[in-house]
């Protein structure tokens, strides 16, 4: 499986799609990188997990995560010799309290979700350095009571700057300089107070001009009698920093001591964030948890493709236990491709623990590898064909095919000429079947569909056509072969039945009458009659594929898979599941499972039919018959069975 398989199959849109429900940054790359596994019980507990996370949101949609914003950076920082600042502190704080308000909020869920929940004890209590961050940090800064020295030295800022304030007040209220002034506002310059005086007047005020406005008319002066005021000032702001910078040590030593806690709480919150990311998702796509199983059987039930909307049609396919090969017939833009994706998408997505839209009866096996051929693939700077294109993902295909590969191959053999094409894709479809691959194809050629008929392991199945609507239903029927529609189409819109009927002599070199008489009602009747002859077929090779063989009576006609003969059941089955079977006056022993239903005997004769005229010698009967009068001495009936 590569990233190639997962757009084909829109795995990688299902992933952002459901990375969008997660909280962190952290998360939705997480979920982008998620690949299937082929541990069964790894893939039952994510499913299991997910399926305890919806019965959490439906209890309550607010579960407390955070953002995560910047936890991971923080942490790569530590124990570097470099203190943390105030924002990575707080933002640490938040990550902490959310932690705190998890593991509360899942107490309350140990009986609707025991897994969940029990993922919450993997974060341990540092409640105190979370005490000791919100005690020392408030509002993004080193609060005045983090320590006593720092307490001291604030307060003699605070006076300081009073003291300087008011000198300025002086200065810009008295009439001395209020000519020389360009306003009585007070503002700072690199860290000093100052007054904004005229450019021409900088000389009538000493002091230091620390700065000049933009157009150069004004200038800003630290006049001469705040200069030792400032320097106390500018003194005890580096006290500050001083008592700033060991604190922060202090609380940066603190988190380094608790790095493996908090790196555990974060993978924690990360795989919570994801996990509900996935649940939401669920909910999205009305998704279940459907059994997985290392037994190769594919059942699914009511699936839709989660990618299309409410709008698709849910599909329902069985494939295993006896059948290992779906060959799929329709008309065009019915359904077959969109069923095939369906297929190979839900795959990928319950193993990689998502819900699958499908009924929670569903089973899907584990895959190791899912190979696919769909699109033409066509390249223009390679200058490749399209059947170029077909052929080289095949030959690649058929070289990593095993027993635990699902194949899906659309518009198989297409793209060459229809006699070498369908030749090609029986020999593909063979050869995969002899690796015990699982493959669903679609295909155009009916002899296709015949093969699979007759050959064991394979199936039919086609994409229902409504010949009252003349449009495709986009149901799969599984067990039954689509029956070409261009006749009947053409005749229900019109053409000449004499057109049809010439039409049909060149495609099938025999001949059939078209009537346009009434050709809704006589065609949908022989629709009818072939579908119900195909579903009794398709009814057959199901009860087959869940391991139970069909019982066939007495005068039952039935094909023989291997030979292509058609005999007529004489009896059985013994304890092996053998039939005896006449063909052609010679009764031959034949296992049930080389055997298929034809006709069954109440098609083909009265309730009471005597079948010893078929399966006795002329001679037997007419010693019967004289038995029957009187007792013959030395006559004797050879009968080789009885009835």
């Amino acid at each position: 499986m590569n990233e190639k398989t997962f757009d084909l199959l829109g795995f990688t849109r299902i992933k952002e799609e459901a990375a969008q429900y997660a909280m962190s940054e952290e998360a939705k790359e997480k979920v982008r990188r998620l690949v299937p596994s082929y541990n069964k019980k790894q893939i039952e507990a994510w499913l299991q997990e997910i399926t305890e996370g919806v019965a959490i949101l439906e209890k309550s949609s607010s579960v407390p995560l955070t953002s995560m914003g910047g936890i991971y950076r923080l942490l790569e920082g530590l124990n570097k010799g470099v203190s943390l600042r105030e924002d990575q502190l707080s933002k640490l704080y938040d990550f902490l309290d959310s932690c705190e308000k998890l593991k509360r909020f899942m107490k309350g869920k140990q009986f609707l979700a025991p897994r969940v929940a029990s993922y919450s004890e993997a974060i341990e209590d540092i409640s105190d350095l979370a005490k000791e961050i919100q005690r020392c940090i408030r509002n993004g800064r080193v609060d005045d009571h983090a320590s006593r020295a720092l307490t001291k030295v604030r307060r003699l800022i605070a006076a300081q700057q009073e003291k300087i304030k008011e000198k300025l007040l002086s200065i810009v209220r008295s009439n001395k300089y209020k000519t020389y002034l360009q306003d009585q506002n007070v503002s700072e310059r690199n860290g000093r107070y100052v007054i904004s005086v005229k450019r021409e007047y900088r000389n009538k005020i000493k002091g230091e001009v620390l700065d000049t406005s933009a157009s150069g008319s004004t200038v800003f002066m630290e006049p001469s009698d705040l200069q030792y005021l400032q320097e106390e000032w500018s003194i005890l702001k580096s006290q500050e920093e001083v008592e700033v910078e060991e604190i922060l040590q202090v609380l940066t030593g603190l988190v380094e001591r608790h790095e493996r806690e908090i790196i555990q709480a974060a993978e924690t919150m990360i795989h919570y964030d994801v996990l509900f990311a996935k649940a939401r998702y669920s909910r999205a796509i009305s998704g279940n948890e459907v059994m997985v199983s290392e037994e190769k059987w594919i059942f699914l039930k009511q699936a839709t493709h989660p990618l299309i909307g409410p709008d698709a049609v849910p599909l329902d396919i069985e494939l295993g236990r006896g059948t290992n090969v779906l060959v799929i017939t329709g008309p065009n833009t019915g359904g077959k491709t969109v069923a095939l994706k369906t297929v190979g998408l839900l795959t990928l997505m319950a193993q990689s623990g998502f819900h699958v839209p499908a009924v929670s009866s569903s089973v899907l096996p584990i895959f190791h590898k899912v190979l696919i051929d769909i699109g033409d693939g066509q390249s223009i700077e390679q200058s490749l064909s399209t059947f170029s294109s077909h052929i080289k993902s095949v030959i690649e295909i058929l070289k990593e095919a095993n027993d635990r590969s699902l194949v899906l191959m659309d518009e198989l053999g297409s793209g060459t000429d229809p006699g070498e094409g369908m030749g090609l894709a029986a020999m593909i479809l063979n050869q995969l079947h002899s690796k015990g691959a699982y493959v669903i194809a679609t295909t155009h050629y009916s002899e296709i569909k015949d093969t699979a008929y007759k050959q064991e392991g394979f199936i039919n199945g086609s994409m229902e056509f409504d010949l009252d609507t003349l449009k495709p239903t986009y149901r799969l029927l599984i067990g039954q072969g689509g029956e070409s529609q261009a006749f009947t189409i053409a005749l229900k819109l019109g053409m000449h039945p004499k057109l049809i009927e010439m039409a049909h002599k060149i495609t099938y070199k025999d001949e059939k009458k078209y009537s346009v008489e009434a050709p809704d009602d006589r065609l949908k009747k022989d629709w009818e009659k072939q579908i119900a002859v195909n579903k009794h077929r398709g009814k057959e090779l199901q009860q087959k594929a869940l391991g139970h063989a069909t019982h066939y009576e007495m005068g039952d006609n039935v094909l023989i898979v291997s030979t292509g003969e058609y005999g007529i059941v004489c009896k059985g089955p013994d304890s092996l599941g053998n039939y005896t079977i006449q063909v052609k006056g010679e009764k031959r022993s034949v296992n049930h499972k080389r055997i298929k239903l034809y006709i069954k005997s109440e098609e083909l004769y009265p309730e009471d039919y005597d079948f010893r005229i078929i399966f006795d010698s002329k001679e037997n009967r007419k010693a019967e018959q004289l038995m029957e009068k009187k007792h013959v001495e030395g006559l004797i009936i050879n009968r080789e069975l009885g009835k």
